[in-house]
């Protein structure tokens, strides 16, 4: 995809969002440079505990997880949202240090987030056999699916909480279909647990996480020509224990007007744009999930307080 093809389509989508009668906008868009940027200092945060949590499950079981992974025959790690890359190279440090066979290929829609990872990765581990791809998920699997080696695809970070129930069926199915019957989905997902530990997560004291979803507005005003006035917004997130779901807004405290790519947007006070979900899950979830989408649990991984889970499922077909 082009410069051009993709500024067109954020167009579209950022206007097919603040045009909808409950407006929203895609949680993808927040990892421009400064996105980037503010959700490493996220993940940093005592209230973030989702990313020391996977940290803790591949310190303590990356062996495990290799003999649950590797077969004897070389494989391919595909990882969809690579980010940054710091607990995912503590599995990829194990498995070189044990002389396994096998490719590394992160795939972001970030260029930026890639180009830093490859230099990293590549000065920390030389040896790593590495292939970056920069786009869209199901892109990066129809080109690279088409490989005869065995593929295990890392979709780490809770990422799969960005979805609502209904989405995420249809986004785990969607993903299924490009696997080969020995190939594996290694899968991150966040658990239910005390309410308060996970609206602090999103509601942090020091405002990194407001300071996040306003910086779409920022990208918006850069990159098309809006006028957004981020002191007019409210970031409100709340939680619900039955669905799971942690739910964030950007909040307009006034009547106003806002001109984006030429068109004018119009906000009533307190309207709400819909800016994220992140879901929580549980056992029950968990294996209606895997049974809608297509695939079979192999094996379950969990950090001592069982706050958050790895999961080795195998596709059905």
């Amino acid at each position: 995809m082009t410069q051009a093809e993709a500024t067109t389509i954020f167009e579209e989508e950022i206007l097919e969002g603040l045009k909808a009668r409950n407006k929203y906008l895609s949680s993808k868009y927040f990892y421009d440079a400064r996105g980037d940027e503010l959700f490493q200092q996220i993940m940093k945060l005592e209230e973030y505990y989702l990313t020391r949590k996977e940290h803790e499950i591949f310190t303590t079981h990356k062996e495990a997880i290799l003999q649950s992974i590797y077969d004897g025959q070389t494989f391919r790690i595909i990882e969809l949202g690579a980010g940054d890359g710091s607990k995912t190279k503590i599995l990829l440090k194990h498995f070189l240090s044990r002389g396994i066979d096998f490719t590394y290929t992160p795939v972001d829609i970030s260029g930026n987030v890639l180009e830093i990872l490859e230099s990293n990765l590549k000065a920390d581990m030389p040896d790593l056999k590495m292939e970056s791809f920069q786009g869209d998920y199901f892109d990066a699997l129809a080109e690279i699916s088409t490989s005869p080696e065995k593929d295990v695809v890392f979709f780490l970070g809770s990422t799969l909480g960005n979805f609502t129930e209904e989405e995420a069926v249809g986004f785990m199915s969607k993903l299924r279909s490009f696997l080969k019957p020995n190939d594996l989905l290694f899968l991150g997902v966040d658990l239910k647990k005390d309410p308060s530990i996970i609206l602090n997560a999103y509601n942090d004291d020091q405002g990194v996480t407001r300071e996040f979803n306003l910086n779409l507005l920022d990208r918006i005003n850069d990159e098309l020509e809006a006028n957004f006035d981020r002191n007019q917004f409210q970031h409100y997130p709340y939680y619900n224990p039955h669905t799971g779901e942690c739910r964030s807004y950007l909040i307009s405290k006034v009547r106003q007007e806002v001109i984006v790519a030429g068109e004018t947007i119009h906000f009533r006070p307190w309207e709400a744009i819909f800016m994220e979900v992140s879901k929580k899950y549980d056992e029950v979830q968990l294996e209606e999930l895997a049974d809608k989408s297509g695939f079979k649990p192999i094996n379950s991984f969990y950090d001592q307080e069982e706050w958050f889970a790895d999961l080795l499922w195998k596709s059905e077909k």
